[in-house]
């Protein structure tokens, strides 16, 4: 067994959604979506209310609205959302400065060591849930486990407003016995692959050799071999950095004339230098991103010397990529600029710290 850390995963409990019904009471106890009801609408997050109709996040809205025809759209409002993500970012460093956000409403941490004296992770755990209701009035579930990997797959183990703990003595048997659509990193796809080849849990997966893996899986190959092991040495990382930032439009109706794409470049290009800018993450690999009417999606890159750090060049270069690309008459429904290879000012490593029990 590697060396043992404590990791807890906290992950709100349908955020966007909870938050909206904690602000208006007329929502709570009701089926609803934060999103668009246009025809190009998609769902961004789902009550668990509208969950029980088989409504959930990326579904396209009037797919939504077929599952649940008295479904109720609400507004995404993102400044909102990102203050009470800050509120509970600001408990979580209470407990520890080695706090890794995924996004607004999920975050690792590593309480291996931290500040509050506490005998064990569970109750670090049991208490940051409880200061989040009493001060966000919001439900979160956490996981509990030796790693990343585990504590990621324990969060989602008793949702909603849960609490679970894989201990390190039980983390292979636990692994073993999980069915491999379970795996936080196996998407559909390859869980459609895996069960052709007969794998259908964590034992399964184990039987096979890291070559083997890599040999049918390619470079992810490795990834699974060593979690159908219990093993990710990853650490929590408190300065992650993107890997890219980028913008983007689906577009009410689809557009085939060029002028218009130029145009909706032009104001998906204001966006995302703003992005670049608060982020303080400069790229120097440009994308664009096309997908056309029937789905089918394309992208177009550029790599420069410098990063790309100011609006002119952005859109120099933007124009550039998009003149050669060949549409041939084809419908666009949406369009996307994306900045990668990211430089961050605001880079620092942090130590990580190791020992200790459950």
């Amino acid at each position: 067994m590697q060396n043992t850390r404590k990791i807890i995963h906290i992950d709100m409990d349908a955020f966007f959604a909870s938050v909206e019904q904690r602000d208006n009471p007329e929502l709570r106890g009701k089926p609803i979506v934060v999103g668009g009801m246009g025809s190009r609408g998609v769902v961004a997050a789902a009550s668990y209310e509208a969950r029980k109709y088989g409504v959930f996040s990326a579904m396209p809205s009037k797919t939504a609205l077929k599952k649940c025809p008295f479904l109720i759209f609400v507004k995404l409002r993102f400044e909102a959302y990102k203050e009470v993500s800050n509120q509970i970012r600001q408990i979580f460093l209470e407990y520890t400065d080695l706090v890794e956000p995924l996004s607004l409403d999920e975050a690792y941490l590593d309480v291996t060591t931290h500040k509050k004296g506490r005998p064990s992770a569970t109750l670090i755990a049991k208490e940051i849930k409880q200061r989040i209701k009493d001060e966000t009035g919001l439900t979160a579930s956490a996981g509990i486990s030796i790693n990343k990997f585990l504590a990621k797959i324990a969060s989602d183990y008793k949702k909603p407003d849960g609490l679970f703990l894989i201990k390190p003595e039980d983390a292979e048997t636990f692994v073993e016995e999980l069915p491999i659509e379970k795996f936080f990193g196996i998407g559909k796809v390859t869980a459609q692959k895996m069960h052709k080849l007969e794998i259908s849990f964590g034992k399964d997966l184990k039987k096979l050799t890291e070559f083997d893996l890599i040999r049918k899986f390619g470079k992810q190959g490795s990834y699974y071999y060593h979690i159908s092991r219990a093993i990710d040495k990853r650490e929590v990382k408190p300065n992650r950095l993107r890997k890219s930032v980028g913008a983007e439009n689906t577009f009410e109706y689809d557009i085939d004339d060029t002028e218009a794409m130029k145009k909706e470049l032009f104001v998906i290009a204001q966006k995302l230098i703003q992005r670049i800018e608060k982020s303080k993450s400069y790229g120097k690999t440009l994308t664009i991103k096309v997908k056309f009417a029937d789905f089918k999606q394309i992208t177009r890159s550029k790599t420069f010397n410098s990063e790309i750090k100011h609006f002119d060049l952005l859109w120099k270069n933007t124009i550039d990529i998009f003149e050669n690309i060949d549409f041939s008459n084809q419908k666009v429904r949406l369009l996307g600029i994306s900045v990668s290879k990211l430089f961050s000012c605001n880079n620092q490593k942090m130590p990580i710290q190791l020992t200790f029990d459950f």
